[in-house]
């Protein structure tokens, strides 16, 4: 039987909370450098009109840009009536700013409606990268979600023209309280597949028609250069003075505008609730230079990209010269295609790489376009090495002072009939909390600390605190260990997970069938000389479908 195990190797450090900035008054006098305002309305997504948490009105919210090595500050309005909600600033660990995380009932008390929350944003020199925002409360990510850019200090190591934000999303037809009504419910109910996968705002759902639009039609919210054609006086992404055009009604395919000749930097947003991605452009292949921000790696070339939910890819894309354009029958426009991976029904959309703004935006082809090579799980496993190994502190097995193995397992709670999650059999919820874990650790001090000793006879975690501790210094090896669930009617599926740290990027060290076997992957790593580069979202890949109930499987 073929499973498959991830390794990954996690450097855990502490670093003390700097008074480094003057004592500054948050109230309503107080100047952030960024506003969001998080509100629920009714809006054209997927051809289809539904009501969605949005950020400054619309979905995806605004593009933030923030420089390195300094502080920026985000007031975050919660302009709900009925519920709370928080800001996540995906990747970005936060280390100098821990209260500021945005994780429920974790590093903050929620939002509650009619009240704001300043967000320190806390960068370093070498958080240079694509990164992106979403609320995390319940559902609320699907739709309240935006990019987030921390740009470089000084000239990237790569020369490009120009750039291009790709954010991709889930669209669900009900609504998320419908959803999360249905997922809380003993026995549950399974809402089913996302309906349609969106870009920049912009899709067809599954039963939708996507018409053809006019010369010039709108590229989306992002397809465009950094300065949007519809804010006059520079707003650029900023969006607070800009009509937003994801929220008109028209229904065509999103579009993305480059210009011939040129190379661009496009950043990829896996901001999807539950699809694996796999997409590629036609005719034009990619090379990839990050991975989930922080560290470059050395460059490399593919013909087609997977994005799960939480990954960022940087890559450089050189467009067609005006001879190849004539060459390929004085082409305007081309598709690119993705589709779903590893979740039946597929979905796959399309999107349009427009070479001249007065070109139409073509119907969606009624055929496949590309044939992408979705059915091998390991893509890229093994292969992305940091470009600057100077400055790449990975640590070696040898290093390793502990290993936490962390079993992810569904199945049916004895007590409550509900299905769950659990991670090392610990099934965290956030509203069981009476305070947020970092607040009371702040207000109680050791006191509230975790008991290490009783983790280490527990999984790995603190029965008292519910939380996985690590001591000062220490260097953890953490497997984790996909199985087959534990659920009826769907005993013993497999399917892909994303997993995302907060706090502390790691360095991933693969993944690879058969059950995880620390001699046999570190031989591997010294074998290839391997280095691995730093992450923050890692795809537990499904390298099977079915195998039996519990057994471990990825």
């Amino acid at each position: 039987m073929i499973v498959n195990t991830m390794s990954l190797f996690l450097l855990i450090f502490w670093l003390p909370v700097a008074l480094w900035a003057e004592r500054v008054v948050h109230d309503y006098h107080f100047e952030p450098d960024h506003v969001l305002r998080i509100s629920i309305g009714s809006v054209s997504s997927a051809c289809e009109i539904r009501e969605s948490v949005l950020v400054n009105g619309s979905s995806p919210g605004p593009v933030i840009r923030i420089p390195p090595g300094r502080r920026t500050w985000v007031r975050v309005y919660n302009d709900m009536e009925d519920r709370n909600a928080t800001m996540h600033w995906h990747g970005l660990s936060q280390r100098m700013a821990p209260f500021a995380d945005g994780s429920p009932m974790a590093s903050q008390w929620p939002i509650p409606p009619g009240h704001f929350f300043d967000y320190e944003l806390a960068t370093e020199i070498h958080d240079a990268g694509t990164y992106f925002y979403h609320s995390h409360v319940e559902l609320q990510a699907l739709s309240c979600v935006g990019p987030l850019i921390v740009e470089d200090c000084g000239t990237p190591p790569h020369r490009y023209d120009d750039e291009r934000i790709f954010q991709f999303q889930d669209h669900f037809t009900k609504s998320d309280d419908e959803i999360v009504s249905g997922l809380r419910a003993t026995p549950i109910s399974w809402t089913g597949e996302a309906r349609g996968v969106l870009l920049n705002g912009k899709g067809v759902a599954v039963g939708q028609t996507a018409v053809a639009g006019p010369p010039g039609g709108s590229s989306g919210r992002f397809g465009s250069p950094h300065r949007r054609r519809d804010c006059p006086h520079g707003d650029e992404e900023d969006g607070s003075n800009c009509k937003d055009e994801s929220s008109t009604s028209d229904c065509t395919l999103p579009v993305i505008d480059v210009e011939p000749g040129k190379t661009y930097r496009f950043r990829f947003i896996g901001g999807t609730g539950v699809s694996y991605l796999g997409m590629a452009f036609e005719g034009h292949n990619l090379t990839i230079i990050q991975v989930d921000g922080n560290e470059y790696n050395i460059p490399v070339s593919t013909d087609h990209l997977r994005i799960g939910a939480g990954q960022r890819f940087d890559v450089l894309f050189k467009a067609k010269a005006a001879e190849e354009l004539k060459h390929d029958g004085d082409k305007s426009t081309y598709f690119f295609q993705f589709e779903t991976i590893g979740r039946p029904p597929p979905y796959r959309g399309y999107g349009v790489l427009r070479y001249n703004i007065n070109a139409v935006i073509p119907l969606a082809p009624t055929t496949p376009v590309l044939d992408l090579p979705l059915d091998v799980p390991d893509w890229m496993e093994y292969t992305f090495q940091p470009l600057f190994p100077e400055h790449n502190h990975a640590p070696s097995a040898e290093e390793v002072t502990r290993r936490v193995i962390i079993d992810a397992e569904q199945k049916v709670e004895n007590r409550t009939g509900r299905v769950v999650w659990e991670l090392a059999h610990l099934s965290w919820f956030e509203y069981s909390l009476q305070r947020p874990v970092l607040v009371d650790i702040y207000d109680r001090r050791e006191t509230a600390l975790p008991n290490l000793e009783a983790a280490r006879g527990n999984y790995g975690w603190d029965p008292a605190t519910a939380s996985f501790p690590a001591r000062l210094g220490e260097v953890l090896e953490i497997v984790i260990q996909n199985t087959g669930s534990q659920f009826e009617p769907i005993l013993g599926l497999v399917e892909t997970h994303p997993f995302h740290a907060h706090g502390q990027h790691y360095y991933d060290i693969g993944s690879g069938p058969g059950k995880y076997d620390a001699n046999a992957n570190n031989a591997r790593l010294v074998a290839t000389g391997y280095k691995a580069v730093k992450r923050d979202t890692t795809m537990l890949l499904r390298y099977q479908g079915q195998v039996a109930p519990g057994e471990p499987a990825g």
